[in-house]
């Protein structure tokens, strides 16, 4: 009976060498490939936010300046908001981003929820009713806006058709009408973002252990029981995601309010991104719009931060 040893082959200091050197372009590959793409960000992202902070605290009007002045454009802004009669444009954007925040947060959260129970039910046409749940999302604000707008409008849209059905006592000019405008952006927005909620919803409802439902439901649980105590606490990590990406795409919304009012009655539907662009590009007041591009920022990250922290914490544990 015989044995073979068997030894690891001896390199060549040349192929060592060449090993070593593979490897290192082996680790070093992934940060060659995104290194671009991070100077991108680097640059045209927190750079140009270090740069908008820095021009809110300048006098800068049409074109940049960049000797300091304390923060006297912030003073403007809130100046404005508390001492003008009649309340000045920045005072409507705040109010109008209260109104819109909670609205279409709220309802988008609530009517998601829903939705996804109901085809959490396993019904008949599921495959269609999730897609057309889900269009709305793959249009842009632009699209959406521009739809509603004719939808709504007092000239050609729901009121008109219902005049020519014989409902000649219809009104609905919310459109035109400086005190509800902003409710129509909440329509449309929800309109638009309340079949993604849904999915989220949905997903994660198929999620649950359906072990846990069956032994509730034998312990004599109702329906509404069942979802109150057992199913809503185990979506918590879903309710904090689309609260986040909702809060998000409310603060930011622009192109939204601009197809579908144009801004308003004087501006009556005006966010804070549409005071922003006014007063930066169109008024020359680049950094009272500057200022209010900083407080934007703040208000995001007062809302994503504490989610970060909480997520982090979460993976410690």
């Amino acid at each position: 009976m015989s044995t073979v040893a068997t030894t690891d082959p001896v390199l060549t200091p040349r192929q060592s060498t060449r090993v070593s050197l593979r490897g290192r372009l082996q680790d070093a590959l992934p940060k060659i490939v995104l290194a671009p793409s991070f100077v991108i960000t680097l640059i045209f992202v927190y750079g140009f936010i270090v740069w908008t902070a820095y021009l809110s605290f300048t006098n800068s009007k049409t074109f940049p300046s960049y000797e300091l002045t304390g923060a006297r454009a912030y003073q403007r802004l809130w100046r404005w908001t508390f001492e003008s009669d009649p309340p000045s444009s920045w005072y409507t954007s705040i109010t109008n981003m209260a109104i819109f925040g909670f609205l279409y947060v709220g309802i988008c959260l609530a009517l998601g929820l829903l939705l996804a129970i109901l085809l959490d039910q396993k019904i008949r046409g599921e495959g269609l009713l999730r897609p057309i749940f889900l269009y709305p999302m793959a249009l842009s604000f632009i699209v959406t806006g521009v739809a509603w707008k004719w939808f709504l409008d007092p000239g050609l849209g729901l009121e008109q058709t219902l005049h020519h059905f014989g409902w000649t006592s219809f009104h609905f000019d919310w459109i035109k009408n400086k005190d509800f405008v902003i409710y129509t952006v909440v329509i449309a927005g929800v309109w638009q973002a309340s079949g993604f909620v849904m999915a989220m919803f949905l997903a994660g409802l198929r999620g649950i252990d359906g072990e846990i439902m069956k032994a509730a439901q034998i312990d004599g649980a109702s329906p509404f029981q069942l979802y109150r105590r057992i199913v809503i606490p185990l979506l918590r990590p879903i309710f904090l995601s689309v609260f986040i990406v909702l809060a998000h795409m409310a603060i930011k919304s622009y192109d939204l309010v601009v197809a579908l009012t144009s801004g308003g009655p004087g501006g009556s539907a005006w966010l804070p991104s549409n005071f922003m662009y006014e007063y930066t590009f169109k008024r020359n007041e680049m950094a009272v719009g500057s200022a209010s591009a900083i407080i934007m920022l703040m208000t995001i990250s007062a809302i994503i931060v504490p989610y970060l922290y909480s997520e982090l914490k979460e993976k410690a544990r």
